[in-house]
């Protein structure tokens, strides 16, 4: 299902380009070689991730599934001075990846790239999170989620992707594995009162959540 008119997506990308070449570089050969291409965070939204970070310019950033490496590229550049981005993989084919196009940014110090299970890799970081972006796998979001706010600090911002799931969540009767587990994480967050929270409809949903 098309959530967004292509024509509009294509104009909001077209107006919201990254310049930066070792991102255009990721993109074009992820579109052109990748089989789960989809999967990349793209334009449109890697600027979208940028300003939240320039906007916050956080000192510790989390972030929950790698792929390739792009989303994480994009956060880091609102890192304060001497801050630093952990993300987490589980894919030890999509971690090498994204190591390497680490190593081609002059800013690879600030990315502090984890691979295993993230729930296990949760406990053994103890960061005082300002921003975190959960992009995983679908199933794990509400257990990532309850893992994480209880050690939060307040005005710590998260963002959920694909929380819409390819307008899965729409259907009358949802199915699916991980468009269930979307739609309960969904119903989780919005019955949260520890939380303040936002469903944007950017590209295939993003929820901002805010620790009260």
């Amino acid at each position: 299902m098309d959530l967004i008119n292509p024509k509009a997506q294509i104009y909001a990308e077209n107006h919201s380009r990254q310049e930066d070449s070792l991102l255009n570089e990721i993109e074009a050969q992820t579109m052109r070689d990748h089989p789960e291409a989809h999967m990349l965070s793209g334009a449109l939204q890697g600027k979208f991730l940028e300003m939240i970070s320039r906007l916050l310019n956080p000192m510790y950033i989390l972030e929950i599934g790698t792929f390739l490496g792009y989303s994480a590229l994009c956060l880091e550049k609102g890192l304060k001075p001497g801050g630093e981005l952990h993300t987490i993989e589980i894919d030890e084919e999509a971690a090498a990846a994204a190591r390497e196009n680490f190593k081609k940014s002059k800013t690879a110090n600030k990315i502090i790239l984890h691979t295993g299970n993230a729930l296990e890799l949760l406990n053994t970081l103890h960061y005082p999170w300002d921003l975190i972006f959960i992009d995983a796998d679908k199933t794990g979001y509400a257990d990532y989620y309850q893992a994480l706010v209880p050690k939060l600090k307040p005005g710590c911002l998260i963002m959920a992707d694909n929380v819409l799931f390819h307008g899965q969540v729409l259907e009358k009767e949802v199915k699916g594995k991980s468009a269930k587990a979307i739609q309960a994480f969904n119903e989780m967050i919005n019955s949260d009162d520890r939380v303040e929270k936002i469903m944007l409809t950017l590209r295939d949903g993003v929820y901002l959540i805010r620790k009260k």
